[in-house]
């Protein structure tokens, strides 16, 4: 549960509205979460409304800011555009927390053109649509932003059998170093944070299913610091990162993951599994 700050002050975020893609579970949950006890408004984005409703009322207990919902497909261009524009008209956005993605374990080859696009779609398409209509919205009406996207570590040492999503996200990390040198003058930071493993439940089911995690019992132990990280360490840092306190920094990713990039891309143990794992693991998906 998140809670209170002891690193911050309780105004580091006040009077700044933040918007966040797939704010309504997981990671983007816990960062709304987050900065709403630092002052900040929220307005969160998803396609499922009785998920977001759920989330706000959630976010409306942890702080005093207010906060509003958007049931938004960010796969479409369109819909991003008429949220964005309803945002400016009633509560124009400080910040932008590129969160919403999509991903699962496969084997490339076996990957169908379908299964790609569906993480290419929202990872990386849906994720520039909402980065560029801000800025665009930012520079025509002459306010000053931050955009920070969620990344990982995949954008340093790749990643195998999560091929799409290594591709999308580092395609990601050209825009933030791209963007912060074009849009640096109008006053718009870009920063990027790349986790490593924070466990949520909708990762887990993708990332590390059952027979994963009975074949790899001992991930823990690759990890340098020797444990996951908890969704209130990446939430304090992602506040740090959007506040003024990091006003200087621009183009950057900031990666947390307990030193685990050092030791490898966090992949290899599927290195190891046979044809029939592969084949029991679609079969649990269908």
């Amino acid at each position: 549960m998140t809670q209170y700050s002891k690193y911050f002050s309780p105004e580091l975020l006040a009077g700044k509205t933040v918007l966040i893609t797939g704010g309504g579970t997981g990671l983007g949950l816990a960062m709304g979460m987050k900065f709403m006890t630092l002052g900040a408004n929220i307005v969160i984005c998803g396609r499922r409304n009785e998920v977001l409703e759920t989330a706000a009322s959630q976010l409306r207990d942890a702080g005093s800011g207010f906060v509003e919902t958007y049931q938004c497909d960010i796969r479409s261009s369109e819909e991003v555009e008429a949220m964005m524009e309803s945002i400016s008209d009633k509560t124009p956005i400080d910040i932008l927390v590129n969160n919403a993605a999509a991903n699962f374990i496969a084997q490339s080859a076996a990957l169908s053109a379908r299964a790609a696009d569906a993480i290419l779609a929202v990872t990386l398409h849906g994720t520039m649509y909402v980065t560029l209509a801000a800025g665009r919205h930012w520079i025509e009406s002459g306010r000053t932003g931050v955009v920070l996207s969620i990344l990982s570590t995949s954008t340093i040492t790749g990643r195998a059998f999560t091929v799409p999503s290594a591709m999308a996200k580092t395609a990601l990390l050209a825009m933030t170093k791209s963007l912060a040198v074009e849009w640096g003058s109008k006053g718009i930071r870009l920063v990027a944070l790349a986790p490593g493993n924070f466990p949520t439940k909708g990762a887990q089911a993708q990332l590390n299913p059952s027979d994963r995690k009975s074949k790899n019992a001992n991930e823990e132990t690759a990890i340098p610091l020797g444990r996951v990280g908890d969704p209130d360490e990446l939430s304090d840092c992602a506040a740090f990162l959007v506040s003024d306190a990091a006003r200087y920094m621009t183009g950057e990713m900031v990666v947390l993951d307990g030193g685990l990039h050092f030791t490898g891309s966090g992949a290899e143990d599927l290195l190891t599994w046979s044809d029939k794992d592969w084949a029991a693991l679609r079969e649990q998906r269908k």
